[in-house]
């Protein structure tokens, strides 16, 4: 199935298939009952979400929006499971998925450590270079989402992200 930009694939506390993402890439945002978002995971291609349901079914922990065009493609619940428990090393592969993600996350941990928020920002800009070269980074997200990835003040990185503009647009 194909997701444009801000499509939704799935809501928080709905249950449905597996996902594996075969290209683009979804942000994961928890809605809070006061109305509020947010961010707290990135999924990129080669992925089967959600990671807590890799093992046994659970309701959708948070609603996974598109941030660039996406191909995803469902893997019903009972293909799933069904496979792993007529294939018993099909869990191996379930391991193998979620410690990618794991890593991933240790990554995304290496970011949060940095000292200086500029250093937090462009290391998340390279991560997200890996993937989409042609968006900048503030195409792809809300200023308060990097904030949130970041551990940073939305207004903070509004003054980062006016800070890496050329100086000649600034002039302009």
């Amino acid at each position: 199935m194909r997701l444009n930009k801000g499509e939704s694939l799935f809501r928080q506390g709905e249950e449905g298939p597996l996902f594996r993402i075969e290209s683009g890439l979804l942000k994961v945002v928890r809605l809070h009952p006061d109305g509020g978002a947010f961010i707290f995971n990135i999924l990129t291609p080669g992925e089967v979400i959600p990671h807590h349901s890799l093992i046994s079914p659970k309701e959708y922990h948070g609603t996974a929006i598109a941030l660039t065009t996406c191909e995803v493609t469902a893997i019903p619940a009972d293909e799933w499971y069904g496979g792993m428990e007529r294939d018993p090393a099909r869990y191996r592969e379930a391991a193998l998925l979620l410690q990618a993600k794991l890593r991933m996350m240790q990554h995304r941990i290496d970011q949060l450590t940095a000292l200086e928020p500029a250093e937090k920002l462009a290391r998340l800009q390279e991560w997200f270079g890996a993937y989409v070269q042609d968006a900048p980074l503030g195409d792809l997200l809300t200023q308060e989402e990097i904030g949130q990835l970041l551990g940073l003040r939305r207004e903070t990185v509004n003054r980062l992200l006016r800070a890496k503009k050329p100086q000649a647009s600034r002039d302009t």
